[in-house]
């Protein structure tokens, strides 16, 4: 799956040692969307991607996820893994205006004469006023 946004928070990067005796690195991030009603997310980068993917407040990114779940003790725990991500340039016009202004409604087109109904036809409003339907 993937999500579109902004980088908000770049969170402390988290480490240690498994039961196993390897070492894990794990680096955390908070992305805004550009939806309609921004949503955030918190997100990870796990192992050898913590120190591949490494990432700004403000960035904006395309990110690559799949959502894993795990019990521990009773209770339910679910990450977003993130396995790829790539940086938008911020010079780039989509990337410059994130929200896009309401636009109004499409101008009407110009009158066609093509569309003109023909001469021997009745002009529209006088077409159906001898039947009795409501339309």
């Amino acid at each position: 799956m993937d999500i579109k946004g902004k980088i908000i928070q770049k969170l402390e990067p988290v480490g240690g040692v498994s039961k196993a005796g390897n070492q894990w690195k794990k680096q955390e991030y908070v992305l805004e969307t550009f939806d309609s009603y921004p949503k955030k997310v918190k997100f990870d980068f796990f192992g050898e991607r913590a120190d591949q993917y490494v990432f700004e407040v403000g960035d904006i990114i395309t990110l690559s996820y799949d959502i894993e779940s795990r019990e521990f003790n009773g209770r339910w725990y679910t990450d977003i893994r993130g396995f790829k991500a790539v940086k938008e340039d911020p010079n780039m016009a989509s990337a410059a205006t994130p929200y896009p202004a309401e636009a109004g409604p499409a101008p009407a087109p110009a009158p066609d004469a093509s569309m003109a109904p023909p001469a021997d036809q009745p002009p529209f409003d006088q077409a159906g006023a001898g039947d009795d339907l409501p339309f």
